[in-house]
């Protein structure tokens, strides 16, 4: 009954996820604020919304820290894998070929948050950090450190956008006002299944003895980034790549970020302290195929390699599955 309570709450995901790149790209070309805008402030907030109501429920309500945090630091491994996949689909070029350099500053926010979440990990099962209440020093700066990096890249993007404006409207039937009702639609709906997945998850690894660093680090991880994978393509698709990244780069300090707030909601103490170690080999896999995809928009590949793959994609693929290795391995208690 659980597997299929997956699938279906999967398939909801999915079917809510198609509509938004669409819907993103109308109101970056209405509004004149551009693809990266959008995609950083609108799109990559929702579609990062079941990691975190996942995450908050599993804390919360299903008292899970394993949960917890492997379903959003799982969640960056696969948003970062999806790249391959969209390199793929696309059979022409390779994706962060046709991408604006300005997403570098999200590669570098998102390594830094990346950075204090496996500190945070590491400490707090060494040391008694300082608290606020609850809320551990990790936690609490994981809090201040994401709203910044996000209007610290927000205000550079709006200042620096120029290339994107069209001279030719590609959806001069659609209204602003329409786009972005049919794109909170859309939101509402990812969210609920989102919250439907942790105790989902939880079943499941009750049921199989597999673990909940395991579950939430892969079968939820994969699960609650469907938005990002179905948003990605969708946007390769109509020729809005860099919605696409931006998406996945800012679902990705999302995640990272609300790891804070699941530590305020896991009210038994420190989440980083109670979650497993195996989580770090996670954060540590994350870091290195942000760095992959950070190099390769600064030196972007012209074609694909035997008219398939990408150079990086394979490369982001491998340390995926290396991380959900060591956690089937590992990752079972």
């Amino acid at each position: 009954m659980a597997w299929f309570q997956f699938v279906i709450c999967l398939i909801v995901i999915l079917a809510a996820g198609t509509r938004l790149a669409t819907y993103a790209d109308v109101i970056a070309e209405r509004s004149g604020l551009g693809r990266i805008w959008i995609g950083l402030a609108m799109v990559s907030i929702v579609t990062a919304m079941p990691e975190m109501a996942t995450g908050i429920s599993a804390a919360a309500l299903v008292g899970s820290p394993d949960l917890a945090v492997g379903t959003l630091i799982g969640s960056c491994c696969f948003n970062l894998s999806i790249l391959a996949i969209l390199d793929w689909r696309n059979h022409k070029r390779p994706v962060l070929g046709d991408v604006s350099d300005r997403h570098l500053p999200a590669v570098r926010w998102g390594l830094v948050l990346l950075a204090v979440a496996g500190a945070g990990l590491i400490l707090s099962q060494r040391f008694s950090l300082p608290t606020l209440a609850w809320l551990s020093l990790p936690g609490l700066l994981l809090l201040i450190l994401y709203p910044l990096a996000l209007r610290t890249i927000l205000r550079s993007e709006r200042t620096s956008y120029t290339e994107e404006i069209e001279s030719v409207a590609r959806y001069a039937t659609f209204s602003l006002r329409s786009a972005l009702i049919r794109f909170s639609i859309a939101a509402v709906v990812v969210i609920a299944a989102g919250i439907w997945l942790s105790f989902i998850g939880d079943k499941i690894a009750a049921t199989t003895g597999w673990g909940t660093s395991f579950v939430g680090n892969l079968l939820l991880a994969i699960a609650t980034s469907a938005p990002e994978l179905v948003v990605g393509i969708t946007a390769v698709r109509i020729g809005s790549p860099d919605i696409a990244v931006a998406d996945i780069l800012g679902a990705n300090m999302l995640d990272t970020g609300m790891l804070g707030l699941v530590d305020a909601f896991y009210i038994k103490g420190s989440v980083f302290a109670a979650a497993s170690p195996v989580n770090l080999a996670v954060i540590v896999a994350a870091a290195v195929m942000v760095s992959i995809v950070g190099y390769t928009i600064s030196h972007p590949p012209s074609r694909l390699f035997l008219g398939k793959i990408s150079i990086y994609g394979p490369w982001l693929v491998a340390f995926y599955l290396g991380a959900a290795y060591l956690l089937f391995t590992f990752g079972s208690a």
